[in-house]
């Protein structure tokens, strides 16, 4: 029976997941993280079969958290676990390790196979992933986002969360300097000058949230997301008449 982490920074949505699987008796969610750096501890503690992956989240995220993982255990089936359906981050998942990758929007039926299908030792990616993957190959078109290497992409979030080189250098195990060349590179691709003009183009492309607990963005899909759940479960009601979330997208 396959032993699962869940890795997300939403208690919310761990919560969510953990409850729509503890009825399936051919799985156990063995514990929880709220980010990369736990989910390092929690899975050394815990040697878990399969880790439900969060891609982006405050601190190392979910592509440099695959690497160190697996780095610990190559044997660890990583599912990464986002709403983004199209850009860079579903291949740089999967060259960072990922076993599979899935959408938030996906049902309770994909998520168990995806679980089952790379415990069998295959890789899974969603339907709905897999064919924006297609169509970005046939068109032969990039966005600049696309352009960013698995690293610089990493570099390029903790740039827009706001830290500072040295936190960058620590996190990723390289020098100030070479973090310096990355974020660097990573402006010229971009068309940015300032860690700012990243910081707002992340906002735009949903790579990052807004931390304030005000912030209307990043609490619409926390909610969104638990209101999804709770429809699933008929336990968490809406916050009241003609609210309807789809999926567990915002």
């Amino acid at each position: 029976m396959p032993r699962v982490l869940l890795v997300d920074d939403h208690q919310l949505v761990r919560n969510g997941i953990r409850r729509l699987l503890a009825d399936r008796p051919d799985l156990e969610v063995v514990g929880e993280a709220e980010n990369g750096e736990s989910a390092l501890v929690a899975a050394r503690d815990l040697m878990p079969d399969v880790i439900l992956m969060d891609v982006t989240m405050p601190g190392i995220g979910g592509l440099e958290a695959t690497r160190k993982l697996l780095r610990i255990n190559p044997e660890f089936k990583i599912i990464g676990l986002s709403v983004h359906v199209d850009g860079p981050l579903p291949a740089h998942m999967m060259d960072a390790g990922a076993a599979g990758y899935i959408t938030k929007g996906c049902d309770l039926k994909e998520m168990v196979r995806a679980i089952h299908r790379v415990m069998a030792g295959e890789r899974y990616v969603g339907a709905d992933v897999a064919q924006q993957m297609v169509l970005h190959k046939m068109d032969g078109h990039r966005a600049p986002i696309e352009t960013l290497s698995a690293r610089e992409m990493e570099v390029m979030l903790l740039v827009s969360q706001g830290h500072k080189l040295r936190q960058i250098s620590d996190e990723l195990c390289l020098s100030p300097k070479t973090i310096s060349t990355y974020r660097t590179r990573i402006r010229k691709k971009l068309s940015a000058t300032t860690d700012v003009e990243l910081t707002h183009l992340a906002l735009r492309l949903g790579l990052i949230q807004p931390r304030r607990s005000a912030c209307v963005l990043g609490t619409r899909r926390v909610l969104d997301a638990a209101r999804a759940i709770g429809k699933r479960l008929d336990g968490i009601p809406g916050p009241g008449p003609g609210s309807a979330a789809r999926g567990w997208t915002a």
